[in-house]
């Protein structure tokens, strides 16, 4: 056992990221300043890791051996940019430099396939498809930015000590009570997203199931030791969040995909999970054709 402090633990991912470490043995602690953090959790701490003070403090006062970094302004436009981008990159650089001041041994970042820039109001076309983690981000708001920020604060963190750090750029996270028809943070159900391709086509059709990406971070965690510091790794689902080939939904809905989507043919996805696959032996298990039970 070891302990697993982790940041945004009553949100859509973090409440997953939580049962799923505790079931593989972890002590967790959980931080949210918000009610909801699965009773699996040894500790709650409604904490503000904004204050570097209190960052410190929760570092000294559980001293994890892990740490899963969650917590953020999760939807890009729900607040004012400015306040995104500060939360967000400040949340980021408090729990990794608290974290390596005080000996934590690793520390996994949440970034978000979104740095790639696709829905940028000029235009967006990919390098290529499907996307990996070699492709170059574009960001134009302050989510994505700040997403990116985040990455490079691990990298530089990463660089400059001991701690072994690494980042996860999840696709669009979908709860168990979402497949059931709760709304998703886009405030659509899943189902209106596979029924209007114009829904799901503005993140190139990405999706998750939070279980998957909560199975995916524990597997990271615990490879950490192993890996070289600072690398970045996507977790998606093994299929698109549509139920037509983006090889021909793709140039119908988002411009400028012609040409680089012939190669998704079949139930292909735009994300690539390569990478997680080969040094972490990590694959997703989950579909919305096995979690929307009466989809045929």
């Amino acid at each position: 056992m070891s302990r697993v402090l982790v940041t945004g633990s009553a949100g859509r991912l973090g409440r997953s990221v939580v049962t799923t470490l505790a079931a593989a043995g972890h002590e967790v602690i959980g931080v949210d300043r918000i009610p909801g953090t699965p009773e699996e959790a040894a500790a709650t701490l409604p904490a503000d890791l904004t204050d570097t003070g209190e960052a410190f403090e929760v570092m000294a006062r559980f001293r994890p051996e892990t740490v899963i970094h969650l917590a953020a302004i999760a939807t890009p436009f729900s607040h004012p940019e400015s306040v995104i981008f500060k939360v967000n990159t400040q949340l980021a650089f408090n729990v990794c430099e608290a974290s390596v001041a005080l000996g934590v041994a690793g520390v996994v970042v949440a970034s978000s396939p979104t740095v790639m820039g696709y829905g940028a109001p000029g235009g967006w076309a990919p390098r290529y498809l499907p996307i990996d983690e070699e492709h170059p981000v574009l960001p134009w708001n302050a989510y994505n930015l700040s997403k990116v920020t985040a990455e490079q604060t691990m990298k530089a963190f990463a660089a400059a000590g001991t701690t072994k750090l690494a980042a996860v750029r999840p696709c669009f996270v979908i709860p168990p009570e979402e497949w059931a028809g709760a709304p998703t943070q886009s405030g659509h159900t899943v189902r209106e997203r596979l029924d209007r391709p114009e829904l799901g086509g503005v993140s190139l059709f990405n999706y998750i199931d939070s279980r998957d990406a909560a199975e995916m971070i524990t597997v990271l965690a615990e490879a950490l030791p192993e890996l070289p510091n600072g690398e970045v790794f996507f977790a998606g689902a093994a299929d698109a969040l549509a139920r037509k080939p983006l090889a021909d939904l793709l140039p119908q809905v988002v411009p400028g995909t012609e040409g680089f989507a012939d190669g998704l043919t079949g139930t292909t996805p735009a994300f690539s999970t390569a990478k997680a696959e080969r040094l972490l032996g990590w694959q997703p298990k989950r579909s919305w054709r096995t979690e929307l039970k009466d989809e045929t």
